[in-house]
């Protein structure tokens, strides 16, 4: 099973889209940033999705300090392909950040990815 944790501005719509998919194999949960940071150290938890309202900054501003930035990658206010996110996934990302006004278009883009990836 892949899990999944939300952070941010939006983590409650970011979980309920990515619920909304019913992913076979992954499970989605809300956490806090430094929860996250801790559970992804720890192999609790696969991958985190944080938002804030640019996706800049904020978004993963906890995470890239506790993990660094080889597992971080912020897509701003930009929509990625799901070969973008593969790539990402493939290059060791586990930490992604996005604006909030991008939630229904990149949050199931990224969950896509991230269920093929670990199939």
């Amino acid at each position: 099973m892949t899990k999944i944790l939300t952070g941010g501005v939006g983590k409650l719509e970011v979980a309920e889209t990515v619920q909304k998919l019913a992913l076979d194999g992954v499970d989605v949960a809300v956490s806090s940033d430094m929860d996250a940071a801790m559970k992804l150290r720890a192999g609790q938890a696969d991958y985190y999705l944080g938002t804030c309202h640019t996706g800049a900054g904020a978004s993963l501003g906890v995470l890239l300090g506790l993990m660094g930035s080889a597992a971080c990658h912020t897509f701003g206010r930009s929509v990625p392909t799901e070969d973008e996110v593969s790539a990402l996934i493939g290059a060791g990302k586990k930490v992604f950040g996005f604006g909030m006004d991008k939630i229904d278009t990149v949050a199931p883009v990224l969950a896509r990815a991230i269920a093929a990836h670990d199939a």
